[in-house]
This record gives C-alpha cells, sequence and structure tokens, in this order.
C-alpha cells in the first residue's frame, strides 16, 4: 500500500516559481518510477514528469528547460520545481506511482498561474 500526499501548489504570477511535493508513505525506494501529471479543466491528465529510481528522467516537451523533476528516496518524496511559469501551467497536479501492478494517485494540488 503507497499513499501520496503533495503539496507545494498555489497561486503564482506568470514568470515566477513553485516547488511542489509528493510525500510518500511506505518504502518508494522499491518504487521505480514517480510521475507528475496535471490536468487541466476539462481535460485528460497529461504527463510534466518521470524520474526513476536511478533518477533517468523524463520531461514533457510543453515543461522542458522551466521544471525539474528530482526525488529524495531518503524521504520519500518526489520534487517538481517550477520556474518560469505561465497561464498555461495553471492546473491540478497529481503525484503518480505504479507498485506491484497497482496505481496510486495522490489528492492533487492547484497551482494557479495570473498573467
Amino acid at each position: 500500500q503507497v499513499q501520496l500526499v503533495e503539496s507545494g501548489g498555489g497561486l503564482v504570477q506568470a514568470g515566477g516559481s513553485l516547488r511542489l511535493s509528493c510525500a510518500a508513505s511506505g518504502n518508494i525506494f522499491s518504487i521505480n518510477n514517480m510521475v507528475w501529471y496535471r490536468q487541466h479543466a476539462g481535460k485528460q491528465r497529461e504527463l510534466v514528469a518521470s524520474i526513476t529510481k536511478d533518477h533517468k528522467i523524463n520531461y514533457a516537451d510543453s515543461v522542458k528547460g522551466r521544471f525539474t523533476i528530482s526525488r529524495d528516496n531518503a524521504r520519500n518524496t518526489v520534487y517538481l520545481q517550477m520556474n518560469g511559469l505561465k497561464s498555461e501551467d495553471t492546473a491540478v497536479y497529481y503525484c503518480y506511482v505504479r507498485w506491484f501492478g497497482v496505481d496510486y494517485w495522490g489528492q492533487g494540488t492547484q497551482v494557479t498561474v495570473s498573467s
């Protein structure tokens, strides 16, 4: 069983920065891939960034060069540093892992970027 709790969302002006955190209960060292998704209002969730336990990273083209994903296995936490935020980054951001064949999602954290 894995429980994911996100934090760090909020309201920021365009060009600003936010750092999201996702704290996982359980031993996430055994979880290979940790992923951030986001969901714009009325749209499907889309992958933002992912990181494996050996720190192989993948980004959506829309966030490359602006967002940085990282993880701290000792703290059971994955982070998303978001810089140069744009209005189109406004969405609910979700942390996701798949562990022993089961999908786990966090509750989501709202990010709102004002122009």
